[in-house]
């Protein structure tokens, strides 16, 4: 990352945190489907699922955003 822009590096690494934790929610819901639950939890999971998918997505857009805007400034 660019040394000259640190406070945008931060936000970025942040960001970066966020799917981290996100993806490791995925992994823990898809354990959550082989412990037999039941057709609510299933559909529950489900739901948690694509919710998170959603964030996960919304997190890599701004980031993507933040590291073009980065790259403008850097040329």
């Amino acid at each position: 990352m660019n040394c000259m822009m640190p406070e945008l590096d931060m936000v970025i690494e942040k960001l970066l945190e966020q799917r981290d934790f996100y993806l490791n929610t995925l992994k823990h819901l898809d354990f959550g489907l082989v412990m037999d639950p039941s057709e609510d939890e299933i559909k529950n999971i489900h739901k948690l699922q694509m919710v998170t998918v959603d964030q996960i997505k919304k997190i890599e857009q701004e980031v993507a955003f933040l590291t073009s805007k980065n790259n403008k400034k850097m040329q």
